[in-house]
């Protein structure tokens, strides 16, 4: 054998490292003695070693739970980091990054696109175990066109904890496969005593079955829908590692720990404040018992304590008491936790502002308390959240770490259930400095470096469309009558000749319309409120639709927004749709779109189309294109359930506007069997509103196509077809 060959047994035995080897010396440094005393040194020395090993066993550290065993010295380790993301998961490794399809304990698999703040894995004594985030999960919408209150949905999933076992090679194979076995079988019977030593007696029914060290709680999709929920103090904690100023928790109850919160010993308070925090976590009860002891105007006044330490405890404490609680909400508002939290949050703290920002998400689910939210709150989150990590601010934003992600991440949650409130609510939005220049430029930030799926653009996109909604009614008098312009203000009903030619003139239209290339009615570089109306804000929601794959959301959001800012009567809504259709070629992408079987998307993106109709200026080019992929969608009479009636509203107004100014969307309907879907809807559906209005937009369609005579042959012929 080489020398060469050997290099991976130099290591020397080192029994207070988290990973060691057993160590063979190579040829070149064993005396030069015959064939059988080599072979009888080396079975002394390897012997003498193992022996060592085991007496020395039991008085080695488990180092933070990740006692990997390898044969040779030449496998790459990440160093150990504390870690950043600290919503349940474990960023000790960065191993492996791959995306991985994951068993659900509901029975469906998911899959979800690579990240590295997404994926983790952490090895411990032979085992690796996987744990993999789900934040491909979109939250529900609302039933209107409004990106509604992320509120609670569906039951808590925690995933599966994926193992393997590591295999091991090399010449002491055998001899550490047999320790091996001896440790897992010790480990085994040591179980139940380390959940004692390491001060997990709490509530925690999930903290069952560890083995060697504690496996970080995956996250669940009960998290993701529920806004704000915070964490327990165990998570990332290793279940022999140091528990610090947290080491008598296991010897309190809620009434020590709510005591312990008005003491002058800010350890105290730091251990009163994390055992409320970890028993509110999952105990109903105990957020109850709080309340009733007056703990909440205590954990509020330590929102702002000296020590930063207290001050993210009592804030992770306060944000699991008030979740899935409205009495706690109430309890809180009325402590002044809200001046509180907007005064926490100037401390340049990720954690507390992690805490700070999931309370107030948490919050703003309840409609009662959202325009005092907004009222409170709006001027801190932007100036000291949105525009720094939006990279809109003074200074540049490279990438955003896991904790600033989640920062931002339940910023927007919260403004995006604010939003969605009220007129009064909204305006105050708008109006707020810096704000909407935020949400766009990180949109843009993350559609240049192809993160569009991330969760804080499917939250910034849904704001947006919340601001746009009602627009033309809600913006000031002063911006409505600049964006109607002057020929609508002087009014050209009378038909004065506009120079030389007369009002119906092709010159005349060209002159009325050239606002729609050089739009003076807009600044070149919108500011704030002006991204809603102004003509850059198409192009956005148009890229988001063609880079946004997996969050449907996401495009329902950039859809609906459109929608919102084509719709009614008014000419900028026109002229909007003309730069989608002529500037930004939207067209074929929505219509690429309408492949989804999502109800909520096809409903934004039917409604989008239905206002091109209206506004479309070769009523019969528009006809070729939109007629087959809207009848495609229609149900084949009223009692289906597929597509939702919204849905089949919408697809049946596109076709009426389409139908009232061109014959050439009659007769394609007509070739295209358009008029036994129309007539199925229309006669055969129950007595719901819905249905019933479904019945009548068809109704209203084939009213229409009746007036064109012409086609009155082709009526009959498929009339006797259906009959």
């Amino acid at each position: 054998m080489s020398v060469t060959s050997e290099n991976v047994f130099l290591t020397a035995l080192q029994p207070n490292l988290t990973v060691s080897t057993y160590a063979v010396p190579s040829e070149t440094e064993l005396a030069h003695g015959g064939t059988h005393a080599k072979e009888e040194a080396r079975f002394k020395r390897v012997h003498q070693q193992v022996t060592l090993r085991l007496a020395e066993k039991s008085t080695l550290p488990r180092q933070n739970g990740s006692s990997s065993q390898h044969a040779a010295s030449g496998v790459s380790l990440c160093a150990q980091r504390p870690s950043q993301y600290s919503s349940g998961y474990s960023s000790r490794s960065a191993i492996d990054f791959g995306p991985r399809t994951k068993s659900m304990n509901n029975g469906y698999a998911v899959n979800t696109y690579p990240r590295q703040s997404m994926y983790s894995t952490t090895r411990m004594n032979g085992f690796e175990s996987g744990q993999q985030q789900v934040s491909s999960m979109t939250l529900p919408a609302m039933k209107h066109s409004l990106s509604g209150t992320l509120g609670s949905g569906g039951g808590g999933m925690e995933q599966e904890v994926y193992v393997r076992s590591a295999s091991f090679k090399g010449p002491a194979h055998r001899t550490i496969s047999r320790i091996n076995n001896r440790q897992t079988t010790r480990g085994s019977n040591m179980s139940s005593s380390m959940y004692g030593s390491a001060g997990l007696c709490g509530s925690q029914s999930n903290m069952g079955m560890m083995q060697q060290g504690r496996l970080s709680r995956a996250g669940s999709v009960r998290s993701v829908h529920s806004v704000g929920r915070g964490k327990d103090v165990f998570d990332g904690m290793d279940m022999m590692g140091s528990m610090g100023n947290l080491s008598g928790l296991n010897t309190l109850d809620i009434v020590t720990a709510v005591n312990y919160l008005v003491e002058s010993d800010q350890n105290l308070q730091t251990l009163g404040a994390a055992y409320i925090q970890h028993e509110c976590y999952n105990n109903k009860d105990a957020k109850k018992q709080v309340n009733q002891l007056k703990g909440i105007p205590v954990l509020v006044q330590l929102f702002t304590s000296e020590n930063q330490e207290v001050q993210r405890y009592a804030t992770g404490a306060t944000r699991n008491l008030i979740y899935e609680n409205m009495e706690n909400k109430v309890a809180l508002i009325e402590a002044g936790g809200i001046p509180k939290l907007i005064e926490a949050l100037r401390e340049p703290d990720d954690e507390l502002r992690k805490n700070i920002t999931g309370i107030l998400w948490n919050l703003s689910s309840k409609d009662n308390l959202k325009e005092r939210l907004a009222r409170e709150t709006l001027a801190e989150l932007t100036d000291k959240i949105l525009i720094p990590l939006s990279g809109t601010g003074d200074q540049d934003i490279i990438e955003l770490n896991p904790s600033e992600s989640d920062i931002f991440f339940n910023t927007t949650g919260c403004l995006r259930n604010l939003s969605s409130v009220n007129e009064k609510t909204r305006q105050k939005i708008r109006e707020t400095p810096g704000l909407i220049d935020a949400l766009v430029g990180y949109i843009q930030k993350c559609l240049q470096d192809t993160k569009v799926e991330e969760k804080g653009v499917e939250n910034a996109v849904c704001v947006l469309r919340n601001l746009s909604y009602q627009l033309y009614t809600e913006i000031p008098p002063s911006a409505l009558m600049r964006l109607e312009g002057p020929s609508r203000a002087l009014s050209s009903s009378k038909g004065e000749a506009i120079g030389c030619f007369t009002p119906n003139s092709k010159k005349a239209k060209d002159r009325q319309n050239q606002d729609l290339t050089t739009f003076t009615e807009v600044s070149r570089q919108p500011k704030d409120i002006e991204w809603l109306w102004h003509p850059k804000i198409v192009e956005l929601y148009n890229q988001v639709l063609q880079q946004c794959k997996i969050n449907s959301t996401t495009r329902e959001g950039a859809a609906g927004a459109m929608q919102n800012i084509t719709a009614g009567d008014k000419r900028w809504a026109s002229i909007l749709s003309h730069v989608a259709l002529e500037q930004n070629k939207m067209l074929p992408v929505i219509l690429d779109l309408l492949g989804t079987n999502n109800n909520l998307e096809l409903r934004s993106l039917t409604g989008l189309l239905r206002n091109f109709s209206r506004h479309a200026k070769d009523k019969n080019d528009m006809a070729t294109k939109l007629v087959k992929p809207l009848l495609a969608k229609l149900p084949t009479d009223g009692h289906q359930k597929e597509p939702s009636s919204d849905v089949v509203v919408n697809a049946c107004g596109a076709l009426n506007n389409l139908v009232t100014s061109s014959l050439v969307a009659a007769r394609e309907i007509t070739r295209l069997d358009g008029l036994p879907k129309l007539i199925g809807i229309k006669t055969s559906h129950d007595n719901s509103p819905g249905k019933q209005k479904a019945a009548k937009a068809a109704a209203t369609v084939l009213s229409n196509m009746f007036q064109y005579k012409k086609l009155h042959k082709d009526y009959r012929s498929v009339s006797s077809m259906i009959i």
